[in-house]
């Protein structure tokens, strides 16, 4: 009897290594920064940002290894699954995050920062939303949300001295706090009904009529809630400003890009595994909150004239953009082009965005301000930074033949393929909103175009090699999805079996 009872202390889980891997590799790169940090000191401060790049890009090789076997991975009983749509949205943050790896380097190496610590919160981070892409369960989509999250919280306060970014830090903490308790108690409602964490199950138990009715609208309508804080959706969105504009600039790029679209990832698979058989639920809550948040977003947007908190509301309207298909992904048909139209829009959303504040942090550095009135004439002195910085606003903007275009148009193609009122009314409310927007975008364009710049130092603006690179990365991705869609968005097509729907 002991030794049975000894055996089964000592016994662990069946474990796919190759599945794994990339969090595996990415903990091994997290760990070394944390080593040169305990051995080298100061010395470290050289090559924590390169050791930090090589990681990142280290563990796309087995997800590439992933993705050539053509086999979909179950771990734990179903609680973390490795399938295409894992590797699609891990590709998307392995990439996100290498980008602002590259727009931190300068600026955190030139601020007087705590650099190793700094890359290594953000490895921990970009691991939470790795793992966040396989959890199929609960508890592991709630421990990859506070593992992504918490180092963010420390991210955003990295500027100590700087009461801004203390304040943006402390507000940052304590809404996501509370959005987490919504979040928690939405899912203990789901556990109680269901009887297991498993999202299978959970589906399983609310297709079958097992569950009462009322308690689980309340359970999903409290989830959503949370996970819409973490995407800034109006109107769980009055954080994003306050935080975008006190965070270190790379801090908010990252937020606005990678930690978005995470909690993307964690709706879609709520939704479609979880609880898709309650369109009558999540749909108008949905519909609501895209809505909302594009109407919002864009109109505070035009009376913005810091640009740092003006592409926090622009990110609230995208955000609107970026939900509306889930407004009708439950109608017959739709459900897989919803999907993918998601998961399109985040690739190229994390291009353009990124590559907008790649240049807001270089034009930034020589002015000494993030107000609208320091980039006019940007064209006299930075004219290559000025048509980059075009070319993302008018791809935000949805103007062929960027990328931008293409996320839109696969929007209005689901919304007006539901073919009754609430698909179309969203339609019609995003296409007002597309004109909103390309107001505020061009007119960040014009003033850098056509304004004179201000009096002083007009000499150009030095740019750095990882500048460069992060350019040429999303321009070329936000490029080649506005040319050559169709062949691009392959690799973003996932259907409902990718999720087990």
């Amino acid at each position: 009897m002991t030794a049975q009872l000894l055996a089964l202390a000592f016994e662990r889980p069946a474990i796919d290594w190759h599945a794994v891997a990339p969090e595996l590799v990415l903990l091994t790169a997290g760990c070394l920064i944390t080593l040169a940090d305990v051995i080298f000191l100061e010395k470290a401060r050289s090559f924590t940002a390169a050791l930090a790049g090589l990681g990142v890009l280290a563990t796309a090789i087995p997800l590439i290894t992933l993705a050539t076997s053509g086999a979909d991975r179950v771990l734990f009983g179903g609680a973390y699954v490795v399938d295409d749509f894992a590797l699609i949205t891990k590709a998307i943050f392995l990439m996100a995050g290498y980008v602002v790896i590259l727009l931190s380097t300068n600026y955190v190496a030139e601020g007087d920062y705590w650099e190793n610590e700094y890359y290594g919160l953000l490895l921990a981070s970009l691991m939470g939303m790795i793992m966040m892409a396989s959890s199929r369960d609960l508890i592991s989509i709630f421990v990859a949300l506070e593992l992504l999250s918490i180092p963010a919280y420390l991210m955003v306060a990295w500027r100590k001295g700087d009461a801004r970014s203390n304040e943006a830090g402390l507000k940052y903490y304590l809404m996501g706090v509370f959005a987490s308790a919504v979040m928690l108690y939405g899912m203990s409602l789901l556990f109680g009904l269901a009887g297991s964490t498993q999202l299978t199950d959970i589906a399983a138990a609310v297709a079958s009529g097992a569950t009462s009715t009322s308690a689980t609208t309340l359970a999903i309508v409290f989830i959503i809630a949370g996970f819409a804080f973490k995407v800034s959706a109006a109107p769980f969105h009055t954080w994003a400003p306050d935080v975008y504009e006190g965070a270190p600039t790379p801090v908010t790029a990252f937020l606005s890009v990678a930690s978005k679209a995470a909690g993307f990832v964690a709706i879609l698979q709520l939704l479609y595994v979880g609880f898709y058989g309650r369109a009558d639920v999540y749909e108008p809550l949905i519909w609501i909150l895209a809505a909302a948040s594009m109407t919002l977003g864009n109109l505070v947007a035009l009376r913005q004239t810091n640009i740092v908190r003006l592409m926090a509301y622009s990110g609230v309207a995208q955000t609107g953009f970026i939900i509306a298909p889930l407004a009708v992904a439950g109608h017959a048909g739709l459900g897989d082009q919803a999907l993918s139209t998601v998961v399109t829009y985040l690739a190229i959303y994390a291009a353009m965005n990124l590559g907008a504040f790649a240049v807001i942090i270089t034009l930034s550095r020589k002015t000494g301000s993030a107000e609208l009135s320091s980039f006019g004439g940007a064209f006299s002195y930075a004219p290559g930074l000025t048509v980059a910085m075009s070319f993302f606003l008018f791809s935000l903007a949805g103007i062929p033949p960027l990328g931008g275009w293409f996320a839109k148009f696969e929007v209005f193609r689901v919304l007006t393929s539901a073919g009754d009122f609430w698909g179309y009314s969203l339609a019609v409310i995003a296409a007002v909103n597309s004109v909103i927007a390309l107001y505020y975008y061009a007119g960040i364009a014009r003033r850098m175009w056509a304004d004179d710049a201000p009096e002083g130092d007009l000499a150009p603006v030095p740019t750095t090699p990882s500048l460069v690179i992060a350019l040429a990365i999303c321009a070329g991705v936000t490029l080649a999805f506005g040319v050559v869609p169709q062949i691009v968005a392959r690799f973003t097509d996932v259907s409902l079996l990718a999720l087990g729907g």
